[in-house]
């Protein structure tokens, strides 16, 4: 005897409605499900699918973190450059204030 799953909304308290859905002879559909194109950040797999946004959370919060370490990155890499830029400056200026005071004033 198979028994037929049903998918309760943990927002709205109700059936689950999905996307598109026939209720009463009218076409409905679920504000909280989205269509996410893209890829898999865990797997890289291409994905083009809807389903709850609360189904996506945890790809969604993974992908973002993906992003923040590379953004993090990005910036540090941008730091230590600036760091050799600024280091050069000084090393530059310090030589030119030299050469000032090995001139004299007449």
């Amino acid at each position: 005897m198979a028994i037929d799953k049903k998918l309760l909304c943990p927002l709205l308290k109700s059936d689950c409605i999905e996307d598109g859905a026939i209720r009463d002879g009218e076409l409905v559909a679920c504000k909280f499900w989205v269509n996410v194109a893209g890829l898999n950040p865990q797997t890289g797999e291409s994905i083009n699918a809807g389903d709850c946004c609360l189904n996506w959370m945890p790809m969604l919060m993974i992908e973002n973190t993906k992003i923040n370490r590379e953004t993090g990155a990005a910036i540090e890499s941008f730091r230590n450059e600036m760091v050799k830029s600024n280091e050069n400056t000084a090393k530059i200026l310090l030589a030119a204030t030299q050469t000032n005071n090995l001139i004299e004033v007449k």
